[in-house]
């Protein structure tokens, strides 16, 4: 496997750029940013979302992209929340939030792979749907979490970090893995590089593309899941951007919106990059409104670099 394609310079001078922040804040604000509290909120900040861009990576790496998974992550906090009331069971809940997120992931793969309509349009018609079903199923208002969902999983800590952020380090460490060292990964590796290739390459191109939307729609379930757990709301209107704030990371990180190159380790930094961004500037400070700058520059510096160095392969 190449280099190019591992991301490895890609995750070295991204890696270097977020220890800069984190340098550059913590000499900025030696007694408020590089403190314990402040680090356990950054990845507190970070858990939830990561899920979503970990599922991301894996689809923008097949040159796709999934608007919807902000939609399906509230679509699935109601679903949970609405079977915990009816049954008084949390596993059942959590169950019904998995698979209304796999669901939703297979429609996309199905109507992305089998029906061949642009990823764009499909995903931003889910997001549509999902959104809606959430808001007929609640009226536009919030639902509440059980208390011992929230007290319990929400507020669990182990070794002085809450359990949502090892609950997501797991399995974000297992997407690396699997993107890096399995079958799937270089099958979801080549389908992004050459797609003809791959299905002359014996590659199941379209099955395999039902199944990377089938996760990235799980992992959003999940994280609907641990947002209710985490929140104790629903939050049907807090998770608006959630899908462009995933593709930002996974892009930030290093993974090309052409397809074929991409870590989930790039994806990790990319999530945090603009995390630390945001809160050295609260810490400073410093406008709301400047942060969304800053971030969205370093969005599209991110693409600019994706660009040149694809004009310079193909030289």
């Amino acid at each position: 496997m190449s280099r190019l394609r591992f991301g490895a310079p890609q995750v070295v001078w991204i890696g270097l750029v977020l220890a800069g922040l984190v340098v550059t804040f913590s000499v900025l604000a030696p007694r408020t940013f590089p403190t314990s509290f402040n680090v356990l909120n950054l990845v507190s900040d970070a858990a939830i979302l990561l899920l979503l861009a970990a599922g991301m990576t894996y689809v923008i790496i097949t040159a796709g992209i999934d608007l919807s998974v902000g939609g399906v992550l509230v679509f699935s906090a109601v679903s949970a929340a609405k079977v915990m009331e009816a049954t008084g069971s949390l596993a059942l809940g959590g169950l019904a939030a998995l698979v209304a997120g796999l669901a939703w992931g297979v429609l996309n793969g199905v109507l992305i792979a089998m029906g061949r309509i642009p990823a764009l349009i499909v995903t931003l018609g889910t997001l549509g749907m999902s959104l809606g079903g959430a808001l007929l199923l609640t009226g536009g208002v919030d639902l509440r979490a059980p208390t011992e969902l929230n007290l319990g999983l929400g507020l669990a800590r182990w070794l002085g970090v809450p359990v949502i952020v090892w609950i997501c380090a797991a399995i974000t460490a297992a997407l690396a893995l699997m993107l890096a060292c399995t079958r799937f990964g270089r099958h979801t590796y080549a389908i992004g590089s050459n797609v003809e290739a791959a299905r002359r390459g014996g590659v199941a191109v379209r099955a395999h593309l039902v199944k990377v939307y089938g996760l990235a729609g799980l992992l959003a379930g999940l994280a609907g899941c641990l947002s209710l757990a985490k929140y104790g709301i629903t939050g049907v209107s807090a998770h608006s951007t959630d899908n462009l704030q995933a593709i930002a990371a996974v892009v930030i990180g290093g993974t090309s919106l052409f397809g074929g190159v991409g870590t989930v380790a790039g994806t990790v930094i990319g999530v945090f990059i603009p995390v630390v961004l945001q809160n050295g500037f609260q810490i400073l400070g410093v406008r709301p409104f400047w942060q969304q700058v800053v971030v969205g520059a370093v969005l599209v510096a991110a693409v600019y670099v994706d660009q040149w160095r694809r004009r310079a392969r193909d030289r």
